[in-house]
């Protein structure tokens, strides 16, 4: 049995991640944390605590992982309440910036912990990175776009998995300039072009472009459904409790599991 505790536990992938464990004889939600809904029950015996008293939670729960799905803000304090209680991490929040992902870093190393760190834990994504990866060492010379798309409330952008996208790109092909979308007089360069698309309740589209003489080729992966990403996420959960210290890939988790 994996004992977790959830942050973000009343938003969209809490709310699914609380119906997966619910399902899961292998899990156990021993703590739901935010900043809404205080008191109100979610699952068996377990209500809603406060965001401010993270720490307390977890040391009178004693999860063996945090899962976290909230801000980047709210994330930074999370990461150092699981790491001051020994107990591993699966993030799946986005946007942080170079310095909060640098302090996750060291937070992470110097607790000794295990932690997976994903901006997307689908089965799919995964396997979409992979392909865009063969693509781009076969394509060099092709010029290569990443468009996106997500529901309206989404507050990140260009979003994680895009950025994951773009790196690959970046690492594949040896092009340092990203361009974030294009206005007025901009003849393309050797570049890597990334838009962002905010309308509706769009769950999550990710379409890489390669474009070339007289053709082109698109990788796209649509999520119908966030139950992709939580399915994910509690994989993460289950493998990061017996990995070692250190940051870990979704990738490391669907190779061994």
């Amino acid at each position: 049995m994996t004992d977790v505790a959830l942050t973000g536990a009343k938003g969209r992938m809490g709310s699914l991640i609380i119906d997966e464990i619910r399902n899961s004889p292998d899990l156990k939600l021993v703590a739901a944390i935010d900043i809404v809904g205080i008191g109100e029950p979610v699952l068996g015996d377990v209500r809603v605590s406060a965001a401010g008293d993270v720490r307390r939670v977890l040391r009178e729960s004693h999860p063996d992982v945090l899962i976290d799905f909230t801000v980047p803000s709210a994330a930074l304090d999370n990461i150092h309440a699981a790491a001051d209680n020994g107990v591993a991490l699966v993030v799946g929040t986005t946007g942080f910036s170079e310095e909060q992902f640098s302090i996750i870093e060291d937070t992470i190393k110097s607790a000794g912990i295990a932690a997976v760190i994903s901006p997307n834990f689908s089965l799919g994504v995964n396997i979409f990175w992979k392909l865009v990866e063969m693509a781009a060492r076969s394509l060099s010379d092709y010029d290569v776009e990443v468009i996106e798309a997500h529901h309206r409330r989404k507050k990140d952008a260009p979003s994680g998995t895009a950025m994951r996208t773009a790196e690959i790109l970046r690492r594949c092909l040896g092009i340092e300039d990203i361009r974030y979308g294009r206005e007025g007089m901009c003849e393309r360069g050797r570049e890597i072009g990334v838009h962002a698309v905010r309308a509706g309740d769009i769950v999550g589209d990710h379409t890489v472009l390669f474009a070339g003489p007289g053709e082109r080729i698109e990788i796209k992966h649509q999520a119908h459904s966030r139950s992709a990403f939580a399915a994910g996420a509690l994989r993460a959960a289950r493998w990061v409790v017996r990995a070692p210290p250190g940051i870990h890939s979704m990738e490391e988790v669907l190779a061994s599991s």
